[in-house]
């Protein structure tokens, strides 16, 4: 029987969200895909720095050390060959991250493989391939330089914007059309009345059930909603995260205020946000994955 990945949370990542890769970047902006491929290859034997996903991908996989079967999959999906992938492999085994599967398009857009991994999450710094995964059904972001590196140890801590992520762009449509007044009163006439899903639903429902695996005093993996809305447009989502059946650690309704200082005392590994000015200040202070979906990214 071909093994399957069907009982687990998988997550997809590229070779420059994991790690640090600007260097040979620079050398293929500036020189060209051939020049490129001479420079990894002269390099594949130094072991590259931590990513932007590096924290997150290696708490992930911490994760399955506590189980009795890994429930964590974790896979590099890249536009390099084998041949300039190779130092990312090098690099993956001198961390020690437990990354066997890998598909190395050779500079096509990989999304088409998310599929057949049967992926939950893609996370890559190319947006081109981000959009096209969101298009094709799959949560995706595109992480942003910037962030602080997080600590190793500890639990893994991600947190979720709501409109337009975790749920529907439907609000977010009332609020830039009719204003922040008409916004507040739609959401509180349909306070009962649950949300469409957005992109990232199926994500943390997949990883909401991982946390089920385990006592909530034990559980190795934290999440928190940081939205601008505020009361009386709070009751919509908890009402739709009760009929959803998911369970979010903390759930922070900010009202309009900067999330940066809240995002730095949450301790995010990973932030997702789909407005780019939102994401833009939180990258000063964590790792941040920009959710190129709904009406704030039309044009």
């Amino acid at each position: 029987m071909p093994v399957s990945l069907d009982d687990k949370l998988v997550v997809a990542i590229s070779s420059r969200a994991l790690f640090n890769l600007d260097e040979s970047h620079a050398v293929f902006e500036q020189q060209g895909i051939e020049a490129y491929r001479h420079f990894q290859i002269a390099h594949e034997d130094e072991v590259l720095e931590k990513g932007e996903a590096y924290a997150m991908v290696e708490k992930l996989l911490r994760i399955n050390q506590q189980l009795a079967d890994d429930k964590v999959e974790v896979v590099l999906v890249s536009r390099n060959s084998a041949d300039t992938g190779l130092r990312a492999f090098n690099s993956i085994q001198h961390y020690g991250l437990n990354i066997t599967r890998a598909a190395f398009s050779g500079g096509r857009t990989p999304h088409s493989y998310l599929d057949a991994f049967n992926c939950h999450l893609f996370l890559s710094t190319h947006a081109e391939d981000v959009q096209q995964a969101l298009a094709a059904g799959f949560a995706a972001a595109t992480v942003l330089p910037g962030g602080p590196k997080q600590r190793a140890d500890g639990p893994l801590l991600l947190a979720f914007d709501g409109d337009a992520v975790l749920f529907s762009d439907e609000s977010e449509q009332v609020f830039q059309r009719e204003g922040l007044a008409a916004f507040q009163s739609s959401e509180q006439q349909a306070a009962r009345q649950a949300l469409g899903g957005g992109p990232f639903k199926p994500f943390l429902k997949v990883l909401n059930r991982l946390q089920q695996e385990f006592s909530p005093q034990e559980c190795p993996i934290r999440t928190a909603l940081v939205t601008a809305r505020s009361a009386p447009a709070h009751e919509r989502v908890i009402r739709t995260l009760r009929e959803w059946d998911i369970r979010l650690d903390e759930s922070l309704f900010l009202g309009g205020l900067s999330k940066t200082k809240f995002l730095q005392a949450f301790g995010a590994d990973l932030f997702f946000d789909d407005q780019q000015g939102h994401c833009a200040d939180a990258s000063s202070v964590v790792s941040t994955g920009h959710v190129p979906h709904g009406i704030s990214n039309t044009h």
